[in-house]
């Protein structure tokens, strides 16, 4: 007991806020970069790294010259090979830390009227290659400048339309098999190639379309939507996280935040969904799987009512989740006619 009493008197002796301020401030560095780590595909390799230490510790231990001669070679030409396995993580990282954003003031009305022509146009798109099973690939653009991925498709920097984005992804078109780069509220760049993401872990009936979706949230903060040639099916990729089975109101609902978000309208949310703010007339639909449909940009001066056509929203419900029933049997009897085939 009287060794525990004074190696304590002998940690806390001189102990002081500075010192507390220092280990928290050590605390929250270690917290944030574990918590990157584990959010990102470097997880794997750092369980590996953390295996390859312990193994060098434990051959020191118990004197096995060779394998720790090994191990701590491979150690010291860790930190180089870190540096180039780790470089997208590391981009990421820095990129993170150097945002910022400016507050802006109260958006103009030309800006409500071109957030709502944009927004509606890309929506309006989107409901019909949805419908007609035009596959359909567009990127938007955040912190993270995608200048390297435009510059592998065709510079445009033209005005949002229905009209366009159509002519761009009809099957017939040059560009239509590469992704549309979104900046701000131009379509800065088409027919644009897209990193595929490395993931072992998403459904064999998920093609290259979604698989790149995926790869370009996973190196930036973009948000990607994505219309399946095969089945029509909305998907929205962020994050390196893929969320399926939307429909055109939902997207236009996660546009309107987007922008909102990217514009910084206000400074603070709160005013514009306040009962003075201009996004005030918004309705939920909360017997409909709580979604927000009809969601509209309306100016200062002139509200309406969101429109809501239950009958519309119920099929659309029901032939998401008849689709959704389908891919997964098509899946199971894949995942079943493979194992048959290993077992005979």
């Amino acid at each position: 007991m009287q060794e525990i009493r004074e190696f304590f008197e002998m940690v806390f002796t001189g102990f002081g806020l500075t010192d507390a301020v220092d280990i928290l401030l050590v605390a929250f560095v270690v917290y944030k970069l574990m918590s990157f780590i584990f959010e990102t595909r470097a997880e794997q390799i750092f369980k590996g790294i953390l295996i390859l230490v312990i193994v060098t510790f434990l051959s020191d231990l118990f004197n096995l010259h060779t394998l720790n001669w090994m191990c701590k070679g491979a150690v010291t030409l860790g930190a180089v090979a870190i540096l180039i396995v780790f470089q997208p993580e590391l981009r990421r990282a820095l990129e993170i830390m150097g945002r910022g954003k400016i507050v802006k003031g109260r958006v103009t009305q030309t800006e409500k009227e071109e957030i709502k022509d944009v927004v509606h146009a890309i929506s309006n798109a989107v409901r019909t290659f949805s419908r007609e099973k035009t596959g359909a690939l567009i990127v938007f653009e955040r912190d993270t400048v995608l200048e390297d991925i435009a510059e592998t498709g065709t510079i445009l920097n033209a005005k949002i339309t229905e009209q366009l984005l159509g002519n761009i992804f009809y099957e017939g078109s040059p560009l239509h098999d590469g992704a549309v780069i979104i900046s701000d509220r131009s379509l800065y760049a088409a027919g644009c190639v897209l990193p595929l993401t490395k993931r072992q872990d998403l459904s064999k009936s998920l093609g290259t379309r979604h698989r790149a979706g995926i790869g370009i949230t996973e190196i930036s903060d973009a948000l990607v939507i994505i219309v399946s040639e095969e089945t029509g099916i909305i998907s929205l990729a962020e994050n390196g996280e893929l969320e399926r089975f939307l429909d055109a109101k939902t997207v236009e609902k996660r546009l309107l935040d987007f922008y909102i978000n990217e514009s910084q309208i206000t400074g603070k949310l709160s005013s514009l969904f306040g009962s003075s703010g201009w996004f005030s007339r918004f309705r939920t639909k909360e017997d409909v799987n709580k979604k927000i449909y009809g969601a509209h940009v309306y100016g200062e001066a002139e509200y309406d009512e969101a429109e809501y056509d239950e009958e519309e929203v119920k099929e659309a419900e029901e032939i998401n989740e008849a689709l959704a029933e389908d891919l997964t049997e098509s899946a199971n009897a894949a995942e079943q006619e493979r194992k048959e085939e290993e077992d005979g």
